[in-house]
């Protein structure tokens, strides 16, 4: 008997945050520079992550700039 399993999914999660000078280009908010984690996980179990730094949004969460 063969199962397979392709559930794959991304998660980013926001460890830090501090704002800086400056707006959201989308809908004219606050920024703020964020210590981001994304996980990527296959059948719930987590094989991959990367830690990285984005200038974002703090009303809308839209990524303005990242920094890999």
């Amino acid at each position: 008997m063969v199962c397979f399993c392709f559930l794959v999914d991304q998660r980013r999660k926001v460890w830090r945050s501090k704002p800086v000078a400056g707006s959201c280009s989308r809908c004219g908010r606050g920024a703020s520079v964020a210590d981001i984690r994304t996980s990527t996980r296959f059948c719930y179990v987590p094989f991959y992550w990367k830690s990285w730094k984005a200038v974002m949004c703090t009303f809308c969460g839209a990524i303005l700039r990242s920094y890999r």
